[in-house]
Parts: C-alpha cells; sequence; structure tokens
C-alpha cells in the first residue's frame, strides 16, 4: 500500500523551504482551532513555520527604493540630451548636497565605499597608522583603513544606542593612531562632542561615515559639515538613491582638492597643482596616484530629482518608527534602540532587539519565523572582526563584547518610504504574534 506524503505545514510541520533551517524550534501541540496549547494550557496563535496561516500572503522586503514619474524623467534627459559623465549634474548634485548638508564642498564618487577610500586617503592613512573604527558596520567602514595599508582597531558600541562608544575610543589611542573612522549606525548621529574633544586631544582626524544618515542633524546642525570629512551612500535601500553612488563632504579647502583629484585618477587640470605647467588648453597631469571613482551624469540627475523628496522621505521614516516604537515600548522581550537627545535622528534602519532571558528563542529562529510570515528582516551587522577575513589578518573575537552581544540579539525590520500603514501594521502583528508564541 502507497503511503501518502505528508502535506508541509500540517501537523506543526514548518512550510516549504522553511523545514530544517530552524534549529531548536519546538511547535507546541495543536489543538483543534489550530492554536497551540503552551504553558498553563494559555493559547496562541500558531506560526506559519510550524503550518499557521501568515500574518500576510506577499512578502515585505527590509528596504526598497521608491523612483517615481519625476525621477525617471529626469534621467531620460540626460540620456536624450545631456552628457552622460563629467557634465553639469555632477557640479549640480554637489551644490545640492552641500545646501543639504551645509558642508562647503561636495565631492560625488561611485559609491559609499569609494568615498571611504577617498576620505581615508586625504586624511593621510598609511603603513604603520592605527585608525579606530565602529565594530558594528558594513565592512567597507574598515576596509578603507586596509586599502592605504593602515590598521584598522575596533572599538565597542554603547550597549543602548549602539553607536561606537567613545570611552572605548579613549582606552584605544595609541601613539600610532592617526584617526577615527565613526559611524552613524541606524542614521542615529555619533557623539560627535565627545569624539571631536578625543580628536583635539590627540591630534587625530574625524571620518564620519553617514551612510545611513543623510538628513539627520546633530544639535541643530545637518550631518555632513561637522567632521573633518563625511561620507554618504546613495545605495537603493538608503533613504534617497542615485542606483549606486556615493559623496564625501567637507569644509576643508585642502581636503576638497585633494578628493576631486583622486576621483579622478590622480589627474589635474590646475595649474598651481602641476609640476610641468603650460597654459596648453589640451594639457593635464597626473601628479599622484588616484582612481577612477566617477559618478556618472545619469546617477546625479536622478540624485537631483531625489532630493527634492528628502524631507517627504524623512517624515515617513519617522512615522513609521514611531509606529513601532509605540507597539514595541511596552513589550518586555524587545529592547529599543536609545536616541541621544542631541541626535535629529532619519532612520535609515530600525533594530529589533531581543532579550533573549524573556523568549525561549534565539535570534535565528525569531528572524526564520518573521520570515514565513512574509516579513523579510536582515540582521546589520556581523562584528567586522568576525568576518574570515579579518579572522585571517588575526582579530579574534571577544574585542568588543557589547557589540558581539548586539550582533546575537539583534535584526532590522522593513523600513522605507513606500511601506504603507497596512505594511506597518501585519509587521507589528508578526512580531507580536512571534513573541507571544516564545514568551518565557
Amino acid at each position: 500500500m502507497r503511503r501518502r506524503k505528508r502535506q508541509a505545514g500540517k501537523s506543526g510541520s514548518p512550510p516549504a523551504g522553511i523545514k530544517g533551517r530552524i534549529k531548536g524550534a519546538v511547535p507546541g501541540r495543536r489543538n483543534r482551532s489550530g492554536a497551540a496549547v503552551r504553558k498553563g494550557m494559555r493559547k496562541v496563535e500558531q506560526l506559519a513555520i510550524f503550518g499557521g496561516t501568515p500574518v500576510r500572503e506577499t512578502p515585505i522586503h527590509y528596504g526598497k527604493q521608491y523612483i517615481d514619474e519625476e525621477d525617471i524623467r529626469a534621467v531620460s534627459e540626460v540620456l536624450r540630451d545631456g552628457d552622460l559623465t563629467c557634465g553639469p549634474m555632477i557640479d549640480a548634485a554637489e551644490r545640492k548636497l552641500c545646501e543639504v548638508t551645509g558642508a562647503k564642498y561636495a565631492v560625488l564618487v561611485s559609491n559609499g565605499t569609494a568615498a571611504l577610500h577617498l576620505a581615508a586617503l586625504a586624511a593621510g592613512f598609511g603603513e604603520g597608522d592605527e585608525v579606530i573604527v565602529s565594530s558594528i558596520t558594513f565592512a567597507a567602514s574598515a576596509n578603507c583603513i586596509l586599502y592605504c595599508g593602515a590598521k584598522p582597531v575596533f572599538a565597542d558600541i554603547d550597549p543602548e544606542t549602539y553607536n561606537i562608544d567613545p570611552k572605548s575610543v579613549e582606552r584605544l589611542i595609541t601613539p600610532r593612531t592617526k584617526g577615527i573612522v565613526a559611524v552613524d549606525f541606524t542614521g542615529q548621529a555619533v557623539e560627535h562632542k565627545a569624539l571631536q574633544d578625543i580628536c583635539r586631544k590627540h591630534g587625530l582626524r574625524l571620518i564620519e561615515d553617514a551612510a545611513h544618515a543623510i538628513g539627520t542633524r546633530y544639535g541643530g546642525r545637518a550631518v555632513g559639515s561637522i567632521a573633518d570629512m563625511t561620507c554618504f551612500s546613495f545605495h537603493p535601500v538608503k533613504t534617497i538613491t542615485s542606483g549606486e553612488g556615493g559623496a564625501v563632504t567637507t569644509n576643508d579647502p585642502k581636503l576638497w582638492a585633494r578628493l576631486r583629484r583622486l576621483r579622478a585618477h590622480g589627474i589635474t587640470r590646475n595649474r598651481e597643482e602641476m609640476v610641468h605647467p603650460t597654459d596648453a588648453l589640451w594639457y593635464n597631469e597626473q601628479v599622484e596616484l588616484g582612481y577612477n571613482y566617477r559618478m556618472t551624469d545619469i546617477q546625479a540627475a536622478l540624485l537631483l530629482s531625489q532630493f527634492k523628496k528628502l524631507d517627504r522621505f524623512a517624515a515617513r521614516r519617522r512615522e513609521i518608527v514611531k509606529k513601532y516604537d509605540e507597539a514595541f515600548s511596552h513589550m518586555p522581550e524587545i529592547a529599543l534602540q536609545r536616541e541621544i537627545p542631541e541626535s535629529d535622528t532619519v532612520r535609515h534602519l530600525y533594530i529589533l532587539r531581543l532579550k533573549p532571558e524573556r523568549l525561549t528563542c534565539g535570534r535565528r529562529q525569531f528572524f526564520d519565523a518573521l520570515g514565513a510570515e512574509n516579513i523579510c528582516s536582515q540582521v546589520h551587522y556581523l562584528p567586522v572582526y568576525w568576518h574570515s577575513y579579518y579572522e585571517k589578518l588575526g582579530y579574534e573575537k571577544g574585542l568588543c563584547p557589547n557589540a558581539e552581544k548586539y550582533y546575537e540579539e539583534a535584526m532590522s525590520l522593513p523600513l522605507y518610504y513606500s511601506l504603507t500603514d497596512s505594511d506597518v501594521d501585519c509587521v507589528i502583528r508578526a512580531v507580536r504574534k512571534i513573541v507571544s508564541y516564545y514568551r518565557r
């Protein structure tokens, strides 16, 4: 007699594509109504990962760009009539970025990693130098230090704000320390006053990695006008996008001139920078080793159009963050990111941090359970020195206890402009549903 195949999703089994991914997850017993019976006969809604009904039928992703007809027209105009590269859109977008940030100078580049690389070069980081960097960040924040031949030294995070901890920075300074790369994680500004005091005391350069923080203000000043150099990213999941793209802002004319030169192969047309100046109109001269990190006018046109919507994008992100905070602030199983009063934040990421002592599941189980409810979360970030490449360089676990504990407990919820109120309600319902199921 042939056995009938068990259908995925029945009898508490995970649905197709999820089964086998959960370690240590034990579904509750099912009663006839489909609810699970757990601890003291407390009824909870069955999770989708164990055969229950998801909170929604279609997935919500953690991040997404918003492109409208105005954006499409702006790009189309360049494609039809304009210079595709090295044209007027670059200058216009740089002027607009200065207007938004309050910086005196801006240099557009091909992506946020290129921005960090050029800033590290312009800061003079090199062989034998140490540069202190946030431990919870995308790898590029530390890689830019390696590109210059210097050594990244990882500072721990504040356990409540998740930004670089100035006290940890102070403890790591040695005679070889040349600068700090401080990341505005999730969009919240770093503690500028404390970091700038440290930089002045020790003669260090401060590079602010503001990839998450376009539109954020610190103490009334826009991010981009405060540090020696500030780096931005315009990747599609960021608040505004140019497809791929980045920028460095500064108030220092010498840094600005070098950033512009490094962006274009180290070549200059400025006679004052040449070793062999001439008045020949065709002449240009490579005076140092640079890179081809230029942004195209196509990208700059999109960025200019997106700048027009920045206030609207920022306001919507703040609305969503407020809804999440109101929903989760009274849940003892969840810890909310603390915001310093100086930071008027445009949030790029919303961090959901679990309190493992109040739940019977780990972060992996919670993450996969959210996915089964069609809420696609993400984890930001693995401590940089945990990457296998950094292991090969000799970095070991245990360097930054707060960062490591944060990583084991955190995930990012969907946050972007086009997320509807109904979408946000689905995210909240899914989190509540999973917390209720795994509550101790």
